[in-house]
């Protein structure tokens, strides 16, 4: 794995794939047949699980677990803490294994905030943001700000992940968005 830095104290077992340029810190588990991009970050106590796929330029924080059946599109953020689930109805006297296990994507450049829960089975957009400790039982548009328990939409976010106001104009960067069936998109420059 050239170009790869993985800390003496975690794990990397044999068939998974890590991009050049990702780092891997202490105490991480990626298991076989995962998928990490380049340039991704994974700090401590980290498990990657068989067959879950990691786009580029992903930061993982710390106490994370993306269980099979997720898929991280490039550039997202998954706060310290924040829950992933892969079954609905999970029993441990009856295990179903991977053919029960519900797909859960998270779009590209989305936000999960620290011990955030996503439950199973839902797609969190492109450019959203999940707050800290909120907990996403349904799909989440593209750039929405979602936040509580249950995470209920509370606004609109940018692609640089400033709040926007009803005018969809982001006073920092300048992008203007208008809205779509499933969130908003960026009116071209």
């Amino acid at each position: 794995m050239e170009g790869v830095f993985v800390h003496e104290s975690s794990y990397v077992d044999e068939g998974a794939v890590i991009g050049e340029g990702t780092k891997i810190w202490y105490f991480c588990h990626v298991q076989s047949g995962a998928e990490i991009g380049c340039n991704c970050s994974l700090g401590q106590n980290v498990n990657i699980a068989a067959n879950v796929k990691v786009g580029n330029g992903v930061k993982i924080q710390n106490n994370v677990s993306v269980y099979e059946g997720v898929e991280l599109a490039n550039y997202v953020f998954c706060g310290p803490s924040c829950v992933f689930t892969n079954d609905l109805t999970p029993r441990a006297k009856y295990p179903k294994g991977n053919a029960a296990y519900k797909r859960t994507l998270v779009g590209e450049g989305a936000s999960i905030g620290a011990n955030a829960t996503i439950v199973c089975g839902h797609e969190v957009g492109a450019w959203s943001l999940v707050g800290a400790g909120a907990v996403v039982v349904s799909d989440v548009p593209s750039h929405a700000l979602m936040l509580g328990v249950p995470a209920k939409q509370k606004g609109w976010v940018c692609e640089c992940g400033c709040l926007l106001g009803e005018d969809l104009a982001c006073s920092d960067c300048g992008r203007v968005y208008y809205k779509v069936d499933n969130g908003l998109e960026e009116v071209e420059r």
